[in-house]
């Protein structure tokens, strides 16, 4: 995919998500770094700051296939993945397929299903396929699992374990937007929904060719060196129980890959790296004498850990 033609479905995506929601530039980026790097996305706030809207107009904006799950107490694992049934009238087994089979799963309130059923969604978010009664069935390319949860109402739900949050990308926190951005939402949405008449822009082929743009970003040693030293300080910090896994370092380098292929770049950067390590590493690390997924906190370690890693400069990185 040449150059010209990748900025021009990033900057599609971007504007057309853009009028409709308000604001939010950097959780959308997060998003399309998941989408790039083959990865899945985790929006995390109280209710109504706009999790499902967004998911909702960046799966309208592509071409691709989309289904959603309203998780509940009561979803079994066959209503995620699909089953095989008896059909009397040809006599025989058939594959009735679950909402899996698709391009963007939205997987609203995942934290609401019991443990059995998240976790009918280990194997098609790691390895692209689902296997009922003994047989593998592929996922079609690009798949993209967009989960949302309220990380405040606790009545009801379970949360989800470390081996289901390791598999995510990325773990995003919405926000409440700042007085302007609320005045325009008011307006925006005054005289009607504009997710109505969202037009898709972007090809499911086009965005499998942004995918394959991102391995072939070129990672210098000086920004891998840089990377691993982050990885490393998570585990031997006093604060920090287990710290980040090589999992959690490949997925870092291939989002830091995928941001810069958004900027327009051929190569990361430390910033790349440096952007991205509080919503790739937070959600993964297991604090001491803490409740389970106090993002905050390590949201506040991470940041001391980054101010007290050198950060390669132009000349080491052979950019001058």
């Amino acid at each position: 995919m040449e150059k010209v033609t990748a900025e021009k479905a990033i900057s599609a995506m971007i504007a057309n998500v853009g009028s409709v929601v308000v604001g939010k530039e950097i959780v959308l980026e997060h998003l399309l770094i998941a989408l790039l790097a083959s990865g899945h996305v985790i929006l995390e706030d109280v209710p109504g700051t706009g999790k499902t809207l967004l998911a909702k107009s960046l799966a309208k904006t592509l071409d691709c296939e989309v289904r959603r799950i309203q998780f509940t107490a009561d979803l079994l694992p066959s209503d995620v993945t699909g089953i095989n049934f008896y059909n009397l009238q040809a006599g025989q087994f058939e594959l009735r397929r679950g909402p899996v089979f698709t391009n963007i799963l939205l997987a609203d309130e995942l934290n609401r299903a019991t443990p059995r059923t998240q976790s009918s969604l280990l194997e098609c978010m790691e390895e692209r396929q689902v296997t009922i009664d003994g047989q593998t069935h592929a996922l079609s390319a690009p798949f993209l699992v967009i989960a949302t949860q309220n990380p405040i109402d606790n009545q009801g739900t379970f949360p989800l374990p470390e081996a289901q949050l390791d598999r995510f990308m990325l773990c995003v926190n919405m926000g409440y937007p700042s007085v302007d951005e609320e005045r325009a939402i008011l307006r925006r949405f005054t005289t009607g929904d504009p997710l109505n008449t969202l037009q898709k822009v972007v090809s499911q082929q086009e965005i499998v060719q942004l995918q394959q743009l991102v391995p072939q970003t070129h990672v210098s040693e000086e920004v891998l060196k840089y990377l691993l030293a982050i990885i490393t300080e998570t585990r031997s910090n006093a604060e920090i129980s287990f710290g980040a896994s090589p999992r959690a370092s490949l997925q870092l380098l291939k989002a830091a890959q995928a941001r810069a292929v958004i900027h327009g770049r051929d190569f990361v950067t430390p910033d790349d790296v440096k952007a991205l390590v509080k919503p790739v590493l937070a959600h993964r690390l297991i604090l001491k004498d803490t409740f389970r997924g106090e993002a905050t906190r390590a949201d506040v370690i991470l940041d001391h850990l980054l101010a007290n890693i050198p950060v390669p400069t132009e000349l080491s990185l052979g950019l001058k």
